[in-house]
């Protein structure tokens, strides 16, 4: 045994260097958005061994910071052998180009946007998740394939054997017409899969079901939310963007009333447009909502500024206008008069722990108050032969009383906007 070797084929993480450019004009503090940026790093499986800032009023249009702080990034990345350099914000092509030229291979040069694209690619399940990474990665990389094939671009300037033909220009016009067709066929079968699913969201609403959808910060506990509130098995993690796809469940409330619970994408700030874009069909589900419970960690410093992020996408895919409860998740993680504190400061609020059970009683009456708020009580006869209206009435309505005649069932009962729509024919004076 004492001859051989132990050798490890576990993965070793990729070591990286994240940098970061105070311009004094960002929402949030800088440390803490690197903070966040180290988070995702951890997320993607690889190490932060140092982060860099600079004070600048503007990034430097070639390298992001400056020529002497480049410098002192390439000391670092030799020094502390540094596998990949992830910047907190968007880098244009040609930075991203000088900066990989300055750092040499074979260290990696990526932004907060391909560092989330990296994220979505590993945790998509779904098809149509699958297919709007793609999108959003294809739509990354199109104005960046140049300096893909720079080492060709080169080969032309120096003339030569073969230095007619151009062949770096006309492999670099062949990938983009290859990504531009991608991304046509991709964006017309995320359409397909929108009018599918508009069509189900459709079947939903005249079924007279209440719809209710979690939204909130990545990382805030939607998913162990979900899976307390519905006894569902709901993947759940500590980490950033454990769950892309949406998932809905039902769940009876105790007046007899079934709704759905639908947990989504989290947000996150300086989430990319084009990832937005991308995601807009599986935002959909929070647009076609009856209610959105915004769910917050009771214990972040920061929580009402991910509130605005959160508020701000929002109002990007057209949902801003959807009554909304503020969730306060994680309370168990607070002292006692942390949380008296934050319970005075938001009255309107609702203060749970998924992982105890603690207040979701009270949430469930909450949204009980909010699903009848629009009710109307209405008394209908109706048809036996309506057996699926019957049945309806039982899982969608609060029944008052009900009474069997010979032309069918008197029911009483406070319905919905849409359920009072569906039973219009049927309403009787009694």
């Amino acid at each position: 045994m004492g001859r051989f070797k132990h050798i490890s084929t576990a993965p070793v993480p990729e070591r990286a260097l994240i940098v970061g450019v105070d311009t004094g004009k960002g929402d949030w503090p800088l440390e803490d958005s690197l903070d966040e940026l180290a988070r995702l790093v951890n997320t993607a499986d690889a190490v932060v061994v140092a982060r860099e800032t600079q004070r600048l009023d503007a990034p430097v249009p070639k390298t992001f910071v400056g020529s002497g702080k480049v410098e002192e990034l390439v000391g670092i990345v030799r020094r502390m052998d540094i596998d990949i350099v992830v910047f907190d914000d968007e880098l244009t092509p040609s930075q991203q180009a000088n900066l990989e030229k300055a750092f040499g291979d074979p260290v990696k040069v990526i932004d907060r946007t391909a560092l989330i694209l990296d994220i979505f690619g590993r945790h998509a399940t779904t098809r149509e998740g699958r297919l709007q990474v793609q999108l959003a990665q294809l739509q990354y990389l199109l104005p960046r394939l140049r300096g893909m094939w720079s080492h060709l671009m080169g080969e032309q300037t120096r003339g030569g054997i073969g230095s007619r033909f151009g062949q770096g220009e006309s492999q670099l016009e062949v990938d983009r017409r290859i990504v531009r067709d991608r991304i046509s066929q991709l964006k017309h079968e995320l359409e397909r899969l929108e009018t599918r699913r508009t069509t189900q969201s459709k079947a939903r609403w005249d079924s007279g079901v209440w719809r209710v959808a979690l939204a909130g910060y990545t990382n805030a506990g939607k998913s162990t939310l979900l899976n307390a509130l519905t006894n569902s098995g709901v993947y759940a993690k500590d980490e950033l963007f454990a769950t892309l796809d949406p998932t809905t469940r039902s769940i009876d409330l105790a007046e007899g009333r079934k709704i759905t619970l639908t947990d989504t994408v989290g947000f996150i700030q300086k989430l990319p447009t084009n990832l937005v874009e991308s995601f807009k069909s599986t935002l959909a589900e929070v647009r076609a909502a009856d209610l959105v419970l915004e769910v917050v960690d009771a214990g972040d410093e920061n929580w009402r500024k991910k509130a605005e992020a959160v508020e701000g996408i929002l109002s990007q895919i057209g949902a801003s206008g959807i009554r909304r409860v503020l969730v306060f998740n994680k309370c168990d993680l607070l002292a006692p008069d942390e949380l008296s504190e934050l319970r005075g400061r938001e009255p309107q609020a609702v203060f749970v722990s998924a992982a105890t059970g603690s207040g979701l009683a009270g949430l469930l009456h909450r949204i009980a108050n909010e699903a009848s708020a629009g009710d109307v009580t209405l008394t209908a006869r109706i048809p036996y032969e309506k057996g699926m209206l019957v049945k309806m009435v039982h899982e969608r309505c609060q029944v008052i009383r009900e009474q069997y005649e010979d032309g069918g069932l008197l029911v009483t009962c406070k319905a919905s906007e849409r359920m009072a729509a569906t039973l219009a024919p049927y309403v009787t004076e009694a």
